[in-house]
């Protein structure tokens, strides 16, 4: 989704020469995988951390235009709200102190934006779901100009039959909504994280990140509240699944965990995207087959949770990578470094188990892990693999942590960095303090007024403090 189109409109004989274009990347790419054609260079990171702006009265703030004309960085681009901006790090080589490294660059971009943001009577929040969106600021009056988020609109609805999305999650309250456009995506912000991977570890790798979604999506939840709503600990985990949904079978969903982990590559993934998901966006472009423009176009409409990704060097060599989306923007910057820090290590230890963790977890367990740690957070409890079901405080401080450890060991990343990244992850598992819990200890001392709690979060946030440390 990255990619600009021309147009948001499309014909027929788009759809058609864009499914072979299609078909005929997707054959190249599946003979890609069998003869080791990509980049094997392995343990490159890197990040997107999606943000809000907000005005003086913490409500969302449409001047994405004008902010990121004055702000001038490549890094940071717009989303799918005027209100919305995306900050990006750059890729790295995950060893030695690498990981301060994403750490530093990403305050200075960070504080970069924060600055010209003051300049403009405005802030910028990071944290998975805004306390203080609304409904009236879900409009297409708020979607960025850019064509290919009008022509998602058009096309979901279009698969819908011109029918409104509906909204219906359950969790501590309950809420109910239809809305007639796919704006409600914009009020859940993530920072989704890249690993680098060579093709041949590619299935490995890929079914180590979705066993490793549930316990960091409990770790790492956020964002308890929409529209005032006490909700699911991770409530952008259902609001982003529903907010683009195209209706049709579970096998079909565009925002998805999945239907069973990778049997033998990563390729059947791309091979799901031709012959099981509905073309989103026919952007016919005149580009080489080589370039997989359409399959990439094609795969960027599918929000898998854990997404296989096709990437060019400067050199024009291909590479694979996953990115792992099930994370929240927020708290802090150091909290979402060290989020990072314990996916980059516990996928890697997962991945080089010499018994394949998904011979040991079914994939049923491994989902209902996911979905049972964005509904309850630190509280869930989880199957492990020894078939196990263990509270995810314990899975996490006894056996998760060493193995993130002897990952990160692996990538011979410094021993200090290790234990300061770590054990940031370590103090929130033991004080049961993550974002969500925050939230709603201060709803609980101060009642539910959202702009203060909103008030209290970026006072919190611009500290600088780890969020087990935030008072309330």
């Amino acid at each position: 989704m990255g990619q600009e189109i021309i147009d948001s409109h499309f014909t027929p004989a788009d759809f058609e020469a864009f499914a072979v274009r299609l078909r005929q990347e997707t054959a190249l790419l599946s003979s890609w995988f069998q003869n080791g054609h990509f980049h094997e260079a392995t343990n490159v990171g890197g990040f997107e951390l999606e943000s809000c702006l907000v005005d003086n009265s913490l409500r969302p703030a449409p001047i994405i235009d004008s902010f990121l004309a004055r702000l001038n960085n490549e890094l940071v681009v717009p989303e799918l709200a005027t209100f919305n901006l995306e900050l990006n790090g750059s890729p790295c080589e995950l060893n030695g102190n690498a990981l301060s490294s994403l750490r530093d660059e990403l305050k200075e971009t960070w504080d970069h934006c924060s600055q010209v943001a003051g300049e403009m009577n405005a802030r910028v929040a990071i944290i998975g779901i805004l306390p203080t969106i609304e409904t009236s600021d879900l409009t297409l009056a708020n979607m960025s100009p850019l064509h290919r988020y009008h022509a998602l609109n058009e096309q979901v609805l279009r698969q819908r039959g011109g029918r409104p999305l509906e909204l219906s999650i359950s969790g501590c309250d309950s809420l109910h909504l239809t809305h007639s456009d796919v704006m409600l995506e914009s009020a859940a912000t993530s920072f989704q994280i890249h690993l680098k991977i060579n093709a041949s570890e590619g299935a490995r790798f890929y079914n180590a990140s979705k066993i490793i979604s549930g316990p960091m999506v409990a770790v790492c939840a956020n964002s308890p509240y929409l529209f005032g709503h006490d909700l699911w600990d991770e409530t952008r985990i259902p609001l982003f699944e529903q907010a683009v949904s195209v209706g049709g079978t579970k096998q079909t969903k565009r925002v998805t965990f999945g239907v069973r982990y990778a049997h033998e590559s990563i390729m059947e993934c791309f091979e799901a995207n031709l012959e099981r998901y509905p073309i989103l966006l026919p952007r016919v472009m005149d580009e080489p087959v080589e370039k997989l423009a359409h399959l990439r176009l094609q795969n960027g409409t599918i929000w898998r949770w854990n997404r296989p990704l096709i990437g060019f060097d400067e050199l024009g060599e291909a590479h694979l990578r996953i990115e792992h989306r099930v994370v929240p923007a927020g708290p802090s910057i150091d909290d979402a470094i060290a989020n990072a820090a314990f996916y980059f290590g516990a996928v890697c230890s997962l991945a080089h188990l010499q018994e394949p963790p998904e011979s040991q977890l079914a994939f049923k367990a491994a989902k209902e892990n996911f979905y049972r740690g964005a509904k309850y957070g630190l509280r869930a409890e989880m199957q492990w693999l020894d078939g196990k079901y263990y509270p995810v405080s314990e899975l996490c401080l006894k056996r998760l942590l060493p193995l993130a450890r002897d990952g990160l060991r692996s990538m011979e990343i410094d021993k200090s960095e290790i234990d300061d990244w770590l054990g940031i992850i370590e103090a929130r598992v033991a004080t049961g303090r993550n974002g969500a819990a925050w939230q709603r200890c201060w709803v609980k001392e101060n009642g539910l007024d959202m702009k203060s709690m909103t008030q209290a979060y970026l006072e919190c946030q611009n500290s600088g403090a780890l969020v087990h440390e935030w008072p309330i």
